[in-house]
């Protein structure tokens, strides 16, 4: 019998193999019958909407069309709380990141899915990297992250930053940031990173952490003034914000992953053939200009692998989770 951390592997090595079948090479020249879902948990116009229109839009070899549904809310647990419950014929999909597979668990005492049983892999995507960016409510005089947190110790009451949820990993950059620099940093949950973005534009919020692709057009507009990327290097987009360890805050730097699942009942040569499908849309110049628009990397790997590093991310997470002190949320 398998064990439940065996299954994301197992069930997508099952899926690639029937790939490489003659009978499924033949598939493959088909489309399923209906048009497909893409489920994302998190509104319109920011960057995890942004990815999925463009992957939907190059997979019509696929199906005859794949629609986009946004499912904000609940830092994207609504999103798969659906997709558990959908059909699995590969008619339904989410775009999600990899956080909400392996963060979640070690957050909520009580989620409405179990990422080892209720799913399977199907592909990663992309890696996004994070800004923390700051708004009007923040003097012009501040412009780097150090007179930031010093700015903070002076307006404690001002010293909040806002995410796209509970939970999430912007979150935890908050946290681990206002850890290791020694300050309070409140935290406010939005349903999505954009309405975080709107309440600092307006003045309402100091500070916010997305993804940059989220951010990107309003840092270059000057609505917003990044002052840290969470990337390993600097953004060829932003090559004025520094990173974190050149920030001096080495251990705080990471990217977010975001992958297609699909419910774990998925029949595996469905799975190679989304595989598949989702492979040649990466491939192609649009998808490819359009990711690098938002500052993403492009990522490639077997489902097998996907699942493998679904596995390691899940581990990774439980020790910053410990670290951190955070309390599981009900």
């Amino acid at each position: 019998m398998l064990s439940r951390r065996c299954l994301f592997t197992a069930a997508s090595a099952a899926g690639i193999a029937a790939c490489l079948s003659p009978r499924t090479k033949f598939a493959m020249a088909h489309t399923i019958a209906k048009p497909a879902r893409l489920i994302v948990g998190f509104p319109a116009g920011g960057a995890p909407d942004v990815i999925a229109r463009l992957i939907a839009e190059h997979m019509r070899d696929y199906a005859p069309s794949v629609i986009v549904d946004n499912r904000p809310g609940a830092g994207g647990r609504i999103a798969l709380e659906l997709l558990k419950s959908s059909e699995a014929d590969g008619s339904v999909i989410a775009l999600t990141p990899i956080d909400q597979l392996a963060l979640f668990p070690h957050i909520y005492s009580r989620l409405g899915y179990d990422p080892l049983e209720d799913f399977a892999a199907v592909t990663p995507l992309c890696s996004v990297q994070f800004l923390l960016t700051i708004g009007p409510r923040v003097p012009a005089s501040v412009k780097t992250l150090a007179e930031f947190i010093d700015w903070c110790r002076h307006n404690r009451e001002a010293a909040a930053y806002g995410t796209a949820g509970a939970g999430t990993h912007p979150h935890f950059i908050g946290i681990s940031l206002a850890r290791a620099a020694r300050f309070e940093f409140v935290h406010v949950a939005y349903k999505g990173g954009v309405t975080a973005v709107q309440d600092v534009l307006g003045g309402h919020l100091s500070a916010c952490i997305s993804t940059i692709g989220t951010l990107l057009s309003n840092v270059q507009s000057g609505g917003l003034r990044a002052l840290v990327t969470t990337a390993p290097r600097r953004s060829a987009a932003l090559p004025d914000v520094p990173t974190f360890k050149e920030a001096g805050y080495p251990t705080l730097e990471s990217v977010e992953r975001f992958g297609l699942i699909v419910p774990s009942r998925t029949p595996a040569d469905t799975i190679g053939r989304l595989h598949k499908a989702v492979h040649e849309a990466l491939e192609t110049d649009a998808v490819r200009a359009g990711l690098a628009k938002l500052s993403v990397e492009p990522a490639e790997a077997l489902p097998s692998e996907f699942g493998r590093l679904i596995g390691s991310e899940t581990r990774r997470w439980a020790e910053v989770v410990k670290d951190s002190g955070f309390k599981p949320i009900d």
